[in-house]
């Protein structure tokens, strides 16, 4: 029995029970209504609703009245073993062997898709993260959004949206002035300037340019028309290295969107339009601004000052004005802590244009990380030049401990990365331990093939152990947990099923032989356990799949 098989089953015997009473006929289900969980307690079986607690009082009835009336309806599926009603209501639902094991088999055949879902189907989603300033190396809080947005990308496109991943570009202000005049003193030998960038990432780009650029160089007339020919070469440098580190790290880009094209192209004069028409706007003291106040925001915005000059606020209207019109029906950002005093302004702005707060407009706040080596943390300092960078943190530990680790927690949290830790083959070590659990999942199959074991004698009902209950339980939880990790926008819930799952399979793998021993023979039990052995191994490659990580054959 799958999930849909179930949610069919229950959904009849719910709306049989609510139309014998008064009122019910007219109480629509919904997919929430419809949903299971596992039981805390696996003894009290394999599913549990408390769907006659949501409906009882509503029909005038009390809800363990109402649960067995339902328990009765599911009690004639053949797949159903048992339905037990407990407490105030809950309904608990024990499958038949040959139903539950069943699933090992329906993973294999889903393959790659198995988990997948159309939660989010129809929507259109754009997804802007990491956007670092071309201003220097990508350090661990853009590393960490680089690892969370485009894991978040491959959850909500499994759940059927629509996904485009979008770099900002940040080609326009004043720290790209402090960026080229950085690259001027850097090629001159003069010390680096007080607002300046400093590391030897600045000497390197300073010595390309000026290389590649010299008789630019040579024919400009002062140090400021110098810093030009540092600007447009020097940013295109630094960026095309920022570029590189991330498709190293496997994260790819749809869109790299130019700070500079809003200010170009008319976003900005339209959106102000726009809100002009709509009673947004307003002009005081020579500047225009936008009446956020209206929406909940601590003070109205400048748009335009008073010389002219558009606000940094302006470019993020036109910004999102943008995305809006290129049909995009949610703009979800991704920002740093640092950027926490800017949800009031960015809600405001979106409610401003008539969209809704948090659904056309979302805003994901990411916490810092620290690197802790040796028991001590690793400091950083983008200015000082001491800054630690992606590429630190992937020469440390590799692509996969590295992506795994900053997506394992919740982005409102603050992690420290123990590199000690994710260089070890232990068990400790999160992504070893479920990178291990897939590789013994191909050595199993390695064997078992050689021993000529395959899955063609599959019968699932063999598969009774307490640990094949379990294990089976958990591979059924999957698209569950993807449906939950897209809606919520939290895909470290992928990575801590992951975890679950290998500790389940590895239980599993040591309690049961696909192998018979010595010179017993093949059964139809070790046909069964093959083919869950690849149900695992499956599911195990899809959630790490969605974290951008390898699912490695052999360790």
């Amino acid at each position: 029995m799958n999930d849909a098989t179930l949610s069919n089953a229950l959904a009849a015997s719910i709306r049989a029970a609510l139309d014998r009473h008064e009122g019910g006929q007219d109480i629509e289900l919904t997919d929430e209504d419809l949903k299971v969980e596992r039981p805390r307690n696996r003894e009290h079986g394999d599913w549990a609703s408390n769907v006659a607690m949501r409906f009882a009082k509503r029909v005038g009835t009390n809800p363990r009245a109402l649960a067995e009336m339902i328990a009765e309806g599911l009690t004639e599926q053949p797949t159903i073993k048992k339905v037990d009603v407990a407490g105030p209501g809950f309904i608990n639902i024990t499958l038949d062997e040959a139903a539950a094991g069943e699933l090992a088999k329906q993973i294999v055949e889903a393959g790659e898709q198995y988990g997948n879902g159309e939660s989010l189907a129809g929507r259109n989603i754009n997804l802007e993260f990491v956007s670092a300033n071309p201003t220097g190396p990508i350090h661990l809080g853009g590393a960490r959004w680089a690892a969370v947005g485009d894991s978040l990308a491959r959850v909500l496109s499994a759940a059927g949206a629509d996904v485009t991943r979008e770099y900002y570009f940040n080609d326009h202000g004043a720290q790209i002035d402090r960026f080229a005049n950085s690259l001027v003193a850097a090629h001159l030998g003069e010390p680096t300037p007080e607002d300046g960038y400093a590391g030897q990432y600045i000497h390197d780009i300073a010595s390309e340019v000026a290389s590649a650029h010299a008789s630019e160089l040579e024919t400009a007339a002062d140090r400021a028309a110098k810093q030009e020919v540092f600007r447009e070469h020097g940013v295109e440098l630094m960026f095309g290295s920022i570029q590189q580190k991330l498709e190293e790290f496997r994260v790819h880009f749809d869109v790299y969107f130019h700070e500079d094209t809003v200010h170009t192209d008319g976003s900005v004069n339209l959106a102000i339009e726009r809100l002009r028409d709509l009673g947004r706007i307003y002009d005081q003291d020579g500047a225009v601004w936008l009446r956020t106040t209206d929406f909940g925001d601590d003070k109205d915005r400048v748009i335009i000052r008073s010389n002219g000059e558009p606000t940094y606020f302006a470019g993020d209207i036109g910004y999102y004005l943008n995305k809006r019109e290129r049909g995009f029906d949610e703009c979800l950002y991704m920002l740093g802590a640092d950027h926490h005093g800017y949800i009031g302004r960015m809600m405001a702005m979106a409610e401003s244009f008539g969209d809704t707060p948090n659904v056309n407009m979302q805003i994901l706040i990411g916490q810092m990380v620290n690197l802790v080596k040796d028991g001590e943390p690793v400091r950083m300092s983008k200015r000082a030049g001491t800054i630690v960078t992606l590429d630190d943190l992937v020469d440390a530990v590799g692509v996969d401990a590295a992506r795994y680790s900053l997506v394992r927690s919740s982005t409102n949290s603050q992690i420290d990365i123990d590199l000690d830790l994710l260089v070890s083959r232990s068990n400790d070590n999160p992504v070893y331990y479920v990178q291990y659990a897939h590789a013994r999942t191909r050595a199993v199959n390695r064997n078992a093939t050689e021993t000529g074991i395959s899955g063609a004698d599959f019968a699932p009902a063999t598969l009774v152990h307490p640990t094949e209950n379990n294990l089976l339980g958990q591979l059924r939880e999957f698209p569950r947990i993807l449906d939950v990790a897209a809606t919520e926008r939290e895909p470290h819930r992928v990575t801590r099923y992951l975890e679950d799952l290998a500790a389940a399979y590895n239980r599993w793998y040591d309690q049961c032989r696909v192998i018979p021993q010595g010179d017993a023979p093949v059964e139809p039990v070790h046909s069964s356990r093959f083919v869950l052995n690849e149900a695992a191994s499956q599911v195990l490659r899809n959630g790490l799949t969605l974290v951008g990580v390898h699912a490695p054959e052999r360790m």
